[in-house]
């Protein structure tokens, strides 16, 4: 499957627990102020990829704890995703999933465009647009207080968010 991209990073160590693969996806609705990757708004921007390619990316290394889909904003691409991430899944890796999103207008929305088939195969969330004011640097794998890291498959489980120390 094709998906488009800004970038990977191969061993990040900022995107989530542990080494990590990150994806980082093309196009996002958000634009929010003092975004770290504006470069990723654009949907007609990037590349396209194709997911097979990735994943011997993934496989190719050995360290991984982990792969990261990152923006823009990876709800827009959620069916290729959700895909992909089976895939890794499949490897025993976990997924991070970053989004401007709350969880809550996920999960009311999970039956539509595929967000209930990405949140299933997400281990953990990082949800909530990136709010300048309340940047802050002493959060783990978080931009701005107000953002929010979820055990994503017991929020599923639960039917509401449940946050959790990184």
């Amino acid at each position: 499957m094709i998906l488009k991209i800004s970038g990977i990073a191969n061993d990040s160590i900022v995107d989530g627990p542990g080494i990590r693969f990150t994806v980082f996806t093309q196009g996002c609705p958000h634009h929010c102020e003092g975004c770290h990757n504006p470069q990723t708004h654009d949907p007609d921007g990037g590349e396209d990829r194709d997911t097979a390619d990735l994943l011997e990316k993934i496989k190719a290394n050995p360290l991984l704890d982990g792969v990261t889909f990152s923006g823009g904003e990876p709800f827009m691409q959620s069916e290729i995703l959700a895909y992909f991430g089976r895939e890794i899944k499949s490897l025993g890796l976990n997924i991070v999933t970053y989004t401007g999103f709350t969880f809550e207008e996920l999960y009311c929305n999970r039956d539509k465009n595929g967000w209930g088939e990405l949140l299933k195969v997400t281990d953990y969330l990082v949800d909530g647009p990136f709010i300048l004011e309340k940047k802050d640097w002493k959060i783990k794998f978080r931009g701005s207080s107000n953002q929010r890291y979820i055990d994503c498959q017991a929020s599923l489980a639960a039917g509401r968010a449940v946050e959790v120390e990184p």
